[in-house]
């Protein structure tokens, strides 16, 4: 008689940097993949206890619950500043901001384009839903064209607005910027070049190689209109050709890090 014997393997795990408070996102939202990728490279890179967290204003700002880190809250557009002061009395410290594009690309732009100009040795991580999450889905610098929100329910007029904003475009062209992509996370492929893209930011930072930023293409269903499962479809056939995945800036030094 021939007995099967079967043994339960744990395949995967919650990353130890991910605290097991409930995230209050809205369904379909991916913040809490992004943060979930986070934290995976922060547990791969064994820097979890010298690791500083900054949260933003907007959809975010209760991103000190959700992770196991020492962690601060700036006030809107300010993360840069609060990281760069941290980064410099701190220089051993591994030190990041968690920003969307109304934080960012809006009332924080100067902050941004003043850290990746000085070239200060802190991570980006730049969330791209195209509008303003937290405050009811009014237009944000990076709207598209014609996008209807609850502020331009016309569709985004270019001729009074102006075009929207490319942060990754804007930022590459700045000296001090070492590492700049853009990513999504709209599907498997995506999600694991997203992945790669955080290991290679934070590493910058850690060899002293300057100033780094992720941008993603993230989902807003609610604000959208849209199920989870369209929002996905939107970020591919709406976000991205405007906003193309790529490399925009990576520096030398960094490059001699792969």
């Amino acid at each position: 008689m021939i007995t099967e014997r079967w043994v339960e393997q744990v395949v995967y795990q919650r990353p130890g940097a991910l605290s097991e408070t409930p995230m209050h996102y809205c369904p379909g939202c991916t913040h809490g993949l992004i943060h979930k990728l986070i934290a995976e490279v922060i547990d791969e890179l064994g820097i979890r206890g010298r690791t500083i967290a900054i949260a933003s204003v907007g959809c975010s700002v209760f991103l000190y619950n959700y992770f196991e880190l020492d962690s601060a809250e700036a006030a809107h557009g300010r993360a840069p500043a609060m990281a760069t002061g941290l980064k410099r009395v701190q220089p051993d410290k591994i030190v990041f901001t968690y920003q969307g594009d109304g934080d960012l690309a809006a009332i924080g732009l100067a902050e941004i384009v003043w850290a990746a100009t000085r070239g200060e040795n802190i991570t980006v991580f730049f969330i791209n839903n195209a509008v303003y999450g937290m405050t009811g889905g009014q237009m944000a610098p990076t709207s598209l064209p014609g996008q209807v929100t609850t502020s331009s329910p016309l569709g985004r007029d270019v001729e009074l607005t102006g075009m929207p904003m490319r942060i990754a475009e804007l930022l590459a062209g700045l000296p001090g910027a070492a590492y700049v992509v853009r990513r999504s996370v709209y599907d498997i492929r995506t999600i694991k070049e997203a992945k790669k893209a955080i290991r290679v930011a934070f590493r910058t930072q850690m060899a002293g190689a300057g100033f780094s930023l992720v941008e993603f293409l993230s989902s807003c269903p609610t604000n959208w209109g849209l199920t989870p499962l369209q929002a996905l479809d939107w970020i591919k056939q709406q976000l991205v050709p405007y906003y193309p995945l790529g490399d925009y800036k990576v520096s030398e030094r960094v490059k001699q890090l792969n």
